[in-house]
C-alpha cells in the first residue's frame, strides 16, 4: 500500500493525507505507537472519518509512516556490511541504529513487531535482521566480537534504548550515543 496513490486524489484530499502522516510521525516519534487514530486526526485537523478513508487501519498508517525510517535503518546496515572490517561495520551499526531508534520512538515499536502482520514492514525487519546477524557472524571470525552474542543481544539493547527519555531529542540523542558506546564495549570480546 505504501507509495501507491490514486490519481484521482483531488488537492484537498492530498493536503488532508500529508497532514495526517505529520502528524503520526511527529505523534509516533514523542509518544510511540500507542497514540489513538482519534488525537492522530485532532492533531492533523481532520475529522475521524477522513483519516479512516485514507488509512482503515493504524496498521496501514504505521507502514506508511515508517517507510523512510525502515529505509535508513537498510541503509545503515548496508553501510556496516560494506566496511571492509567487520567489527567496525558492526560499531557504526550500533551507534547508528540507537542514533535512528532514539529519534523516534515510534518507530522501535513498530520495528520490534508492534505490527507483525504488515507484511512490507515484517519482511524489512526480517532483512535487517539477518543482515546484522551476518556481519555479526563475519565480526565475531575476526575476534573482535565477543563468541556470546546472539541477535537477540540487539533485541535487548534496542528495547533498552527505547528505554531513554530526554526533555529534548538532543538531549535524548546523546544519552543515546552514550548508550551506544557503552553497548560496544559490552559487545567487544575480553
Amino acid at each position: 500500500m505504501t507509495g501507491r496513490l490514486p490519481h484521482s486524489l483531488r488537492s484537498d484530499a492530498l493536503d488532508n493525507r500529508e497532514r495526517i502522516l505529520d502528524a503520526s510521525r511527529a505523534l509516533f516519534a514523542a509518544e510511540g505507537l500507542d497514540v489513538s487514530m482519534r488525537e492522530i486526526a485532532r492533531r492533523a485537523g481532520v475529522g475521524p472519518a477522513t483519516l479512516y478513508r485514507r488509512f482503515p487501519t493504524k496498521q496501514l498508517l504505521v507502514t506508511e509512516v515508517f517507510t523512510d525510517e525502515m529505509h535508513a535503518c537498510h541503509a545503515i546496515v548496508e553501510e556496516g556490511r560494506a566496511d571492509p572490517d567487520p567489527w567496525r561495520g558492526f560499531c557504526l551499526v550500533i551507534e547508528r541504529l540507537c542514533e535512528l531508534h532514539a529519534r523516534n520512538r515510534g518507530f522501535t515499536d513498530a520495528f520490534m513487531s508492534a505490527f507483525p502482520d504488515a507484511m512490507d514492514f515484517a519482511a524489512g525487519r526480517e532483512h535487517t535482521l539477518a543482515s546484522i546477524a551476518e556481519l555479526a557472524r563475519r565480526a565475531k571470525a575476526t575476534g573482535r566480537l565477543r563468541p556470546d552474542f546472539v541477535l537477540d543481544d540487539l533485541i535487548l539493547m534496542l528495547m533498552a534504548n527505547r528505554g531513554i527519555h530526554a526533555t529534548s531529542t538532543a538531549t535524548q540523542i546523546t544519552a543515546s550515543r552514550r548508550f551506544a558506546a557503552l553497548m560496544i564495549r559490552a559487545f567487544q570480546a575480553p
